[in-house]
């Protein structure tokens, strides 16, 4: 099978699990037949390993690139949206990547601390969350339209700015450098309590995320270990946004909901590329939704997507209109 139809088969044969629902942000479980394990290291695991630096990639920096070395034996799964911590300021990692093992790759990323630019420390560190779901919604077009476009794998950085701007205006996180862990700070406690309220289950490899009772996004990986390691940061991600549009839950038909999202991406226009590290990069581009996957040694590591029909808050009218960042790069 070539890589497009590795990720649909991956799709189709998940299994629906559980449906559980804590205040207004509800995740339906998906589930695999089987409980492989996976061929590598998430970034954390590598980290503490000391196997794996992420630095600059000179001393001047580049705002949209980072320079990762794996000096271990296995490789690095890398998530989308992955905020790290450090250097000459934050940033998020653009797309899931497979970093291989000895060997150096410059990666692609966003900058989501505009106001400062100056070295808090050599390396990076990873952040116990990814960047929150709508963000990494947008960015993921972007970077779609991007390697159609050039082959480069760029996000909209003013468009990443001006969110981080509105949602933390909206929750009242204050930062001196506009960063976005001001957010993620500011509603930490509520944050833990949704992490907690959704804890893995048996062969669960997903989840269908619902954020006001609307499918909002799909997160999927080869292995259930992989998403026991990797599922409190995309909970941290979801969870934000159910936050940030605080209505009451209203009910929703769980399974044909997601069954309806899984069908919008099944039936997209998909396109295949190079992948930054291992493997093929397969994007998406629907009607209602937009997504993107990793392929590597015949196997879907990472499939996410997300609904472009979902809106946020309660009003009906969508998402207002980001007002420009008066921050700079530095």
């Amino acid at each position: 099978m070539n890589a497009a139809d590795i990720v649909l088969d991956a799709v189709r044969r998940v299994e629906v699990g559980p449906w559980t629902t804590f205040r207004n942000l509800s995740v339906l479980t998906l589930l695999t037949a089987g409980d492989r394990d996976a061929a590598y290291l998430t970034l954390d695991e590598a980290l503490a390993q000391h196997s794996v630096h992420v630095v600059e990639v000179n001393e001047g920096g580049h705002v949209p690139e980072l320079k990762l070395v794996n000096e271990g034996e296995l490789a690095v799964l890398l998530l989308d949206g992955e905020e790290l911590l450090g250097a000459k300021q934050n940033r998020v990692i653009n797309l899931t990547i497979l970093a291989p093992a000895h060997q150096t790759r410059v990666i692609p990323v966003s900058c989501v601390e505009s106001g400062r630019w100056h070295h808090m420390s050599r390396g990076f560190v990873a952040a116990p969350r990814a960047q929150f779901a709508e963000g990494r919604a947008a960015k993921m077009r972007h970077v779609t339209s991007s390697l159609m476009a050039s082959g480069s794998r760029s996000s909209d950085q003013q468009e990443v700015w001006n969110l981080i701007a509105d949602k933390s205006a909206r929750l009242g996180a204050v930062s001196d450098t506009a960063a976005m862990s001001a957010m993620f700070d500011a509603c930490h406690a509520s944050l833990e309590e949704f992490v907690a309220a959704f804890t893995p289950v048996e062969r669960q490899v997903g989840a269908v995320f619902f954020v006001n009772g609307r499918p909002t996004g799909l997160e999927l990986f080869d292995a259930p270990r992989t998403w026991r390691t990797l599922a409190p940061k995309l909970m941290r991600s979801y969870a934000l946004d159910a936050l940030d549009q605080a209505n009451a839950a209203v009910q929703s038909a769980a399974a044909t909901d997601a069954m309806a999202l899984i069908h919008d991406l099944i039936s997209s226009q998909t396109l295949v590329f190079p992948a930054v590290g291992e493997g093929e990069d397969v994007r998406f581009d629907g009607a209602g939704v937009v997504g993107a996957a990793l392929v590597a040694s015949g196997k879907a590591i990472h499939v996410s997507a997300f609904s472009t029909e979902s809106t946020r808050g309660s009003n009906g009218k969508g998402r207002r209109r980001a007002r420009r960042n008066e921050a700079s790069e530095g």
